[in-house]
This record gives C-alpha cells, sequence and structure tokens, in this order.
C-alpha cells in the first residue's frame, strides 16, 4: 500500500526547497573585489615630485583617500569600490592642479594611472603704472609741508634721491607756495625795516620811505622767485630745487653745496649751469635798478644784486647741507 502524503505537505516542502536553492546561490554569490590605483606624479622633465598631495574622491563626499608622495612621487590607493566613478586630484607647490578623467574599476583591477606631469604654476603679477606727473605731485606735496624747526619753510630742498623732474606747472605752483607763505612776507617786512634803519635805498623817511622800501622789497623777491624759480627753469628745463647729497666725503659734500648757484639738474637728470639761478639774480637787480632813486641806480647795483644773491646761494646750500637736514620738518630721505 502506498504513502499517501498529503497535498498541503508537498507544496510546503517544495517552497521550503525553492527558498533553499535561492539563499545557497546568496551565498555562494562573491561579493565584488575592490580594486586598487597607483600611479607616480612627475614634472615637465620627467622628474619625480616629491611631497605632492594626492587625492582620490569617490562619488560620495566621505568616499575620499589621502596621501602625500615619497622622493619617488609613487602613491598607491587600496580598497577601492569597484563599479563607481572616482577621480584622482594632485596639488603640489609651484605647480599648477592636475585632475585626472573619470576612473571606474572593474572589480579586483589593478589599474595604473600614466600620463601624471605636473606643470609649472602660472604666476600673475598686477603692475601699477604710475605717471611721472603724478609721483612729481606727491613728491612736491612733501617738500611743501619741509619746515626749518616746523616754521621757516624749506619748500626748494629735495631730499628724496629718486625724485622725478617737476612739469612746469608744478614749477610755477612751489613758486607761488613759497612766494605767498606767511614767514616770506614776515621776512620782506623785516628786510624793509631793515633797510628803513640803514636809509637804504634814498627813500624818504617816515612811513612814507618804509612803504616804497617794503614795496621795492617785495617787487625783488617775488621777481627771484617767480624768474629764478619758475619762468626760467620751465624755458630751459632746470630743477630750480636744492638735492641734498647727504653722503660721501665732507669734501665732496662741501664742494656740491658750494656748486649750487652755479650747477643745478636739468629735466633730463644731467648737471647742467645754472642759467636759472643766476638769471634770477639778474632780474632782480634790473628790477631794483628800475625802482631804486636815481641815485642809488647804475650797473654796479644790478651787479651788486646779483653778487649778493649768488653769495646767499652758496651760505644757504652749505647750511642745507651740513645743518637744516636735522631741523627740517616732515623731510623724506631715502638712501
Amino acid at each position: 500500500m502506498a504513502l499517501q502524503i498529503p497535498k498541503s505537505v508537498r507544496v510546503l516542502f517544495l517552497c521550503l526547497w525553492a527558498a533553499t536553492l535561492t539563499m545557497a546561490q546568496q551565498v555562494s554569490a562573491p561579493e565584488p573585489q575592490p580594486g586598487a590605483i597607483i600611479g607616480t606624479v612627475l614634472d615637465l622633465n620627467g622628474n619625480a615630485v616629491p611631497n605632492a598631495s594626492v587625492v582620490l574622491q569617490g562619488s560620495a563626499p566621505a568616499d575620499t583617500q589621502r596621501v602625500t608622495t615619497p622622493d619617488n612621487g609613487f602613491f598607491r590607493f587600496d580598497g577601492v569600490a569597484s563599479g563607481t566613478p572616482h577621480h584622482v586630484m594632485i596639488s603640489a607647490e609651484g605647480f599648477a592642479d592636475w585632475t585626472s578623467n573619470e576612473i571606474i574599476l572593474e572589480p579586483g583591477q589593478y589599474f595604473m594611472l600614466t600620463d601624471i606631469t605636473l606643470r609649472l604654476a602660472t604666476v600673475q603679477f598686477a603692475i601699477t603704472v604710475v605717471p611721472p606727473e603724478e609721483i612729481a605731485i606727491e613728491q612736491v606735496r612733501t617738500e611743501e609741508t619741509q619746515r626749518i624747526g616746523g616754521i621757516i619753510p624749506n619748500f626748494y630742498v629735495v631730499y628724496d634721491h629718486n625724485a622725478v623732474p617737476l612739469s612746469p606747472k608744478l614749477k610755477f605752483h612751489l613758486a607761488f607756495k613759497a612766494a605767498t607763505d606767511p614767514v616770506t612776507t614776515a621776512g620782506f617786512v623785516l628786510n624793509a625795516t631793515m633797510y628803513q634803519m640803514a636809509h637804504y635805498p634814498s627813500y624818504r623817511e617816515g612811513a612814507a620811505g618804509f612803504g616804497e622800501r617794503l614795496g621795492a622789497t617785495f617787487a625783488g623777491g617775488y621777481t627771484n622767485i617767480f624768474v629764478g624759480n619758475a619762468v626760467l627753469p620751465s624755458l630751459l628745463h632746470q630743477d630750480p630745487r636744492y638735492f641734498y647729497q647727504g653722503t660721501g666725503t665732507t669734501k665732496s659734500r662741501l664742494l656740491h653745496s658750494l656748486s649750487m648757484p652755479f650747477i643745478t639738474k636739468g629735466d633730463n637728470g644731467r648737471r647742467e649751469i645754472n642759467f636759472s639761478s643766476i638769471g634770477g639774480d639778474l632780474a632782480s637787480g634790473a628790477i631794483a635798478n628800475a625802482y631804486y632813486p636815481a641815485s642809488d641806480r647804475g650797473p654796479h647795483l644790478v651787479l651788486q644784486s646779483t653778487l649778493i644773491g649768488i653769495g646767499g646761494r652758496m651760505v644757504e646750500g652749505v647750511v642745507q647741507e651740513f645743518v637744516l637736514h636735522r631741523i627740517t620738518s616732515s623731510r623724506h630721505v631715502t638712501p
């Protein structure tokens, strides 16, 4: 008699058998094997690049590996997941960054990344070109703040050895600044007072004579300032300023300062005969000769005025070179 197995039991047995086969297949299926990526970082000359930062970046932010190359430039990443895209990014000091194409490994693939060549980084320089006129404006602004003891103007001294030439506009600007300074005006008044006390020139006495002496002093002083420091320097392309030397032997500095009335710097940077200064002294003497009383006029007055101007500039140069630089405020000295 055959054994009868109930239909429900047979169905249950078939389900268990199918589930067992499925689980067996899942257990027996191998896991995808991770791969590896290797490479060597080189420069354009084929030399290894040490201390390069090599980053392996996967599709997820957390999927990142980082290594630093040794002296031979070699790197290796193990345990790289297969089937997902990766990029290798390399950076090194002095070189432009390098990034590979997309890399997708097969299971267990050992991938060698070739043609890793770092190029030198592009260095960009920002060069600001400042016109000489703007530089000259700035240096004149500095010179306009130079005062002996913080009071007496000392505008016509250059302490900057790299000073650029003045434009005609700046020469007139500096002359106007010097002529209208209150200390300059006070100096003219003091000069007229001394003339009044010496009864020279032969004007009248009293307030009327003082007014005449004061007017003559202003006329001669302004003529010297504008003709010698602005008009002629602009026409002859000469610099009306004294260029402080400050270095060298005492003899060389003394000769430099004593030559002030005779030698000046041209706008082209060359040393030239100081026709501007001499011309200013002559013009001042000529004005005096025109305004002084007849008894004081004559060629001797022009010559005397010119020689006094030259002698005064020689003394001024020596004092500027050896004394005044110590007590001049806001000066800017460059080596």
